[in-house]
């Protein structure tokens, strides 16, 4: 799917596309400003892996017995192998200043923002022209990186954490910046728990993602029930 700040079809009846998208919530020196990184190109492939707890392996010495069918209410879920593609071609084709001069850069700085301590966009920027002026040092504060949330659609807005990060750089312009690039990476989710103690609306707005996810979950397992006479007859034939 073409970046649509870059290209738009002018073939009326071709279906309309929408990109995902990563939306880390920022609070930055000027109020809330989120880092946004559209998709240029959806994943073709998502693999989403739910790591059930077992309660047969808890030490029975240290706790009481379990139930074999003990299970918390928040599985623990991952996205692994997770690839995106960015192409900064088309942009150049068409004569666009940002992708002229540096390519994909912009897009892949931002997505290093996720696994990064930030204080927001215009914040951290602040901050390293201070540090160049005054050869660091400064007030030593607690690094905290902001919660991200990964749009897949209407269909999964949650929020996660990237575990693992790697980009591959294809071409380079000139003045080396990279025209194309693979980024790969892993995430899991952070549930509901993990913002208890946080009174910032960026906990709630994760804790609300979280639970509308969940429930469009829970609805399409309903659908599912349209299902069930089809499925009976095949198991048990009349």
């Amino acid at each position: 799917m073409p970046d649509p700040l870059i290209y738009q079809t002018g073939y009326s009846r071709a279906g309309r596309l929408l990109n995902g998208a990563f939306v880390q919530l920022l609070e930055d020196v000027v109020g809330f400003l989120p880092n946004v990184v559209t998709f240029q190109y959806n994943p073709e492939t998502i693999t989403r892996s739910l790591e059930p707890w077992n309660p047969m392996a808890v030490d029975q010495a240290d706790r009481g017995s379990q139930a074999p069918t003990v299970q918390p209410f928040d599985v623990p879920e991952k996205f692994t192998g997770f690839q995106l593609e960015f192409d900064a071609t088309d942009g150049m084709a068409v004569g666009h200043p940002v992708y002229n001069q540096f390519g994909v850069e912009p897009q892949l700085a931002a997505l290093r923002k996720l696994v990064q301590a930030s204080e927001g966009l215009i914040g951290d920027l602040t901050a390293s022209f201070k540090d160049l002026a005054q050869g660091g040092g400064g007030e030593a504060k607690r690094p905290t990186v902001a919660p991200t949330l990964l749009v897949l659609g209407k269909r999964i807005i949650l929020p996660v954490r990237i575990t693992s990060f790697s980009v591959d750089e294809k071409m380079h312009s000139p003045t080396l910046y990279p025209i194309m690039a693979t980024v790969s990476l892993d995430m899991e989710v952070m549930t509901p728990d993990m913002f208890r103690c946080s009174i910032s609306p960026t906990g709630k707005i994760c804790t609300a993602a979280y639970k509308l996810t969940r429930l469009q979950e829970d609805a399409a397992a309903v659908l599912n029930l349209t299902n069930m006479p089809s499925a009976i007859s095949a198991l048990v034939p009349f």
